[in-house]
């Protein structure tokens, strides 16, 4: 899970964001000072969960007496209809923080769930499902936090953590090898080197060169087979491109042993979670 530090930022500033100039006018208008209120978040459709975090935190940052209690932890599947957390406290700062935690909730939690569905296709593979760097801007660390929840694996984070030599760098160096030893001369000996290449004719290229992982871009299969033949497991192996749920089992059937899903955050589907008053 991720820590309180990293989460409690991005929810404050969604809450800003909401709150505007002048606060929750329409709950300072409707409701009576002082007035309590109970509710629970409920599960509209079945998922996996992503993000709960968020509905604490954000309900704290409003009522820091509220009580909130957290039914299940990320990572779980759960039904429709299922309760994901239950929550008691001042009305106006509750009614405040609602579309902030079912916003934040409701994205990750689809991101987990679309995650779940790719993992599953490949089961029996060696092949594993890894993200990209194709996120919401401000919010990467939580998606990339939701596609974990779902059981993919996440690609770098940023710029700084890894070398990744797509086909516009290697445009610029004349080469993907000449690219790849550029990159081996500039790093420290703990940083990865990623190339990516687009046909057979670079794979050797790239395969001379030595780099940790070689990216297959829009290979079909039998490139891709081809591909893991002529590695034959001397390097790590990443497919990329033309990725949806009807391909991904063929592609992991190739071999390889990875396969990032851009997808994964910028077309997840938000998860219908809703939040319900209780009256007794």
């Amino acid at each position: 899970m991720l820590p309180d530090i990293l989460i409690d930022p991005v929810v404050r500033a969604a809450l800003a964001e909401d709150l505007g100039r002048a606060g929750d006018v329409t709950s300072r208008a409707c409701i009576p000072e002082g007035a309590r209120m109970r509710a629970v978040f409920a599960a509209r459709k079945s998922g996996v969960l992503a993000g709960i975090d968020c509905v604490q935190l954000a309900v704290l940052a409003m009522d820091p007496k509220a009580s909130v209690g957290l039914k299940l932890r990320d990572g779980r599947a759960f039904e429709a209809g299922a309760v994901l957390a239950e929550v008691e406290a001042d009305a106006r700062a509750f009614l405040a923080a609602e579309r902030t935690a079912l916003n934040l909730l409701g994205r990750l939690s689809g991101i987990a769930t679309l995650t779940r569905a790719y993992v599953e296709a490949v089961a029996g593979t060696q092949a594993r499902i890894a993200d990209t760097r194709k996120t919401t801007s401000g919010l990467r660390a939580l998606e990339k936090h939701a596609v974990l929840c779902g059981g993919g694996v996440n690609h770098r984070f940023g710029l700084d953590d890894a070398v990744l030599i797509k086909d516009n760098h290697v445009a610029v160096c004349g080469g993907v090898g000449e690219a790849v030893r550029r990159a081996r001369a500039a790093v420290g000996h703990l940083m990865k080197v990623e190339v990516e290449v687009d046909g057979l004719d670079q794979l050797d290229e790239a395969l001379a060169a030595g780099p940790d992982v070689i990216m297959l871009d829009n290979f079909t299969l039998p490139m891709l087979r081809e591909a893991v033949a002529r590695v034959a497991g001397r390097i790590t192996l990443e497919a990329s491109g033309g990725v949806n749920l009807e391909t991904v089992r063929g592609i992991a059937g190739t071999g390889v042993d990875l396969i990032s899903v851009g997808a994964l955050t910028h077309s997840a589907p938000s998860l219908d979670v809703g939040l319900d008053v209780v009256t007794n």
